[in-house]
């Protein structure tokens, strides 16, 4: 009977990532236990509960109308836990945790190392990108993401706010002519981050204006390496006011247009809507939210 459950979830996080590898990171098993636990629970059953391909995995009609079921028991055995260590001063278990991969040394993760250290008893596995990772397929309990959300299956919670400067160097400014006005901004160049939109929005008095440079010298995936290549000198950019501070008071980068601001993003906790969030990842959620001025960019 307790292997039958074992089974079952397992199922459950096949039919929830897609195939045999994300079930294993979400529950922390090799491929081959994951296809073992799989094989056995149809054997035992006389049925297949997934289509199989070299690229997919999909649900047979019995894989179908075994999901809901199988799907209330890993529910309910996660809620029972969760009653159990409810009311524990000291949370006890696992989080799986994406975050931007720039700002290392900054206050998101600070706040993160924080919490793992008042709960000495919580292992923590992060995953660092600046690409915004498949939370169900890569089995994570909760991301950070930066900037605007767009619609999606996932839940969200905004827990601070971030400020972006436009920024260049010195050596930069000084070989060019000087930028007085955003229509300045046309002869200039520019680095760009492969997933964060390319139009530029500047405010003033009430009033905004956006732009969208047609000078792209460079372009990156990674905001670290977008703010090398704006302290190199190759480039203008916007960048979180948290991750230039020091390079601003030692000169290293200088505000471009400062009688003008780029609009407050925000900084959220998503995680998947695939059943009832676990304790722990409401702790950490409000965690974040306990920090919230130091968590602002």
């Amino acid at each position: 009977m307790i292997d039958d459950y074992r089974s079952l979830a397992v199922f459950v996080a096949i039919a929830d990532t897609g195939s045999l590898s994300a079930a294993g990171r979400r529950l922390k098993l090799s491929t081959s236990v994951i296809s073992h636990h799989l094989s056995r629970l149809e054997e035992r059953q006389g049925v297949t509960l997934f289509f199989r391909s070299t690229r997919s995995m999909s649900l047979t009609p019995e894989g179908q109308i075994a999901l809901d079921p199988a799907r209330r028991m890993v529910t309910a055995g996660e809620e029972a836990l969760d009653a159990i260590n409810a009311g524990n001063d000291e949370p006890v278990g696992s989080l799986r945790v994406a975050m931007p991969a720039f700002g290392e040394q900054g206050r998101l993760h600070a706040a993160l190392w924080e919490f793992a250290r008042l709960y000495p008893m919580v292992a923590i596995s992060l995953h660092c990108s600046d690409t915004p990772a498949d939370l169900v397929k890569g089995g994570f309990d909760l991301a950070v993401r930066l900037g605007t959300l767009r619609s999606s299956s996932l839940k969200s919670r905004r827990i601070a706010d971030f400020k972006r400067w436009l920024v260049a160097s010195p050596d930069y400014l000084a070989a060019r002519t000087p930028i007085r006005s955003p229509d300045d901004l046309a002869k200039q160049d520019f680095i760009s981050v492969t997933q964060i939109p390319s139009v530029i929005t500047l405010e003033q008095g009430g009033g905004a204006i956006q732009f969208e440079p047609s000078n792209v010298r460079i372009e990156v995936t990674t905001v670290t390496s977008a703010k090398a290549a704006v302290l190199a000198g190759l480039g203008i950019w916007h960048l979180p006011l948290g991750e230039i501070e020091h390079d601003l008071a030692q000169g290293r980068l200088v505000r471009v247009l400062p009688d003008w601001s780029l609009p407050d993003l925000g900084i959220y906790a998503v995680w998947p809507d695939i059943g009832p969030q676990k304790a722990l990842t409401r702790r950490l959620i409000d965690h974040f939210v306990s920090q919230k001025s130091d968590l602002m960019l």
